[in-house]
């Protein structure tokens, strides 16, 4: 069958091959999937980059954790009803050799969910690391059901998806935006008031449109760079839920401040979320998909032959919404 493999670390079009290997089979508990449509995340490009030690120990890999497609075969202990499936699949090459970049993937029964008719399969490919990781930002720390929260970076992937799941949740919802486009996002997916102000203006506005309260809850992409700033906006006994800091990756902690808010500072790595939340953040997502409520926004389109150019898109940013390989 043919997948993208590399057996090096470096830049996509070094290292990324478009291979001929072996048709995988579903093994005890895991399902076939014919794949469709394969994303390309950041941390997928991460990983390919490096420094990564340890990912070519046992050979070369295949890249990408989400992906949607159809259940072809099944192994020991699945039911044969789900033959002919469309599923949508996450956490495929999490501590796996084997991503979604090819025409077949076999994985866990349980990592590969219902996809109904009406969801694309480029949108389907889109659930696992954006509205995951989104999903555990907005309910990591209980409802937020009357609360406030803000979204810094609204227009990105993971932000986007976090307006939509905090305000369908009865959640006012305040995005950060830094450019009209941006703003134009934020809004659509649903936030009531969008700032394009950073650093001691952003918390100035902040605090005028929460009547000087400062807001409940901050979900945010780049802890490190953002702290100060949201420190001045937060209010007493908020939450922080993080999922990234690349621009300062080692911040420093004001913990006196800090402390005084009676902060809760959450960590969020899609990867290591607890199996309880990664089976909620299933079941909402299904349940949505299943009633029409989530918006997607795919920005490129490419085969899979064009899997080196795909990630030099989303190395390079500028643009809001996933990219997809159409298999």
């Amino acid at each position: 069958m043919k997948a993208i493999t590399f057996n090096t670390l470096g830049s996509p079009l070094d290292v990324l091959v478009v291979s001929n290997i072996e048709k995988p089979s579903p093994g005890s508990g895991e399902v076939l999937i014919r794949i469709y449509s394969s994303a390309v995340n950041p941390s997928d490009v991460k990983k390919r980059a490096g420094p990564s030690p340890g990912l070519l120990d046992h050979g070369f890999i295949v890249p990408h954790s989400d992906g949607a497609g159809v259940i072809e075969a099944v192994g020991l202990g699945v039911s044969a009803s789900r033959v002919g499936e469309r599923v949508w699949l996450y956490q495929c090459q999490y501590s796996r050799r084997f991503g979604t970049a090819a025409e077949y993937v076999s994985m866990p029964s349980n990592r590969a969910v219902t996809l109904p008719a009406a969801t694309s399969f480029d949108e389907g490919a889109c659930m696992g690391i954006p509205a995951m990781t989104a999903h555990r930002c907005v309910f990591s720390d209980g409802p937020v059901a009357g609360k406030t929260v803000l979204v810094t970076g609204g227009a990105g992937r993971v932000g986007n998806y976090a307006i939509q799941w905090a305000k369908q949740a009865g959640a006012q919802v305040i995005a950060t935006a830094g450019s009209l486009k941006a703003k134009e996002d934020s809004l659509a997916a649903g936030a009531d008031k969008v700032c394009t102000y950073s650093g001691p203006d952003l918390s100035q506005a902040v605090l005028s449109m929460t009547s000087g309260k400062g807001v409940d809850r901050v979900i945010d992409g780049e802890f490190g760079e953002n702290l100060q700033g949201v420190l001045d906006l937060i209010g007493v006994g908020g939450v922080i839920a993080t999922y990234g800091s690349m621009q300062v990756p080692e911040p420093s902690l004001p913990f006196r401040k800090m402390m005084f808010l009676d902060l809760t500072l959450r960590l969020i790595l899609v990867y290591a979320m607890p199996e309880e939340a990664k089976q909620e953040a299933v079941r909402d997502i299904s349940s949505s998909l299943d009633g029409h409520l989530l918006k997607h926004r795919i920005a490129h389109r490419l085969p899979l032959d064009a899997a080196a150019t795909a990630h030099e898109l989303v190395e390079k940013g500028g643009f809001y919404g996933a990219v997809v390989l159409r298999v």
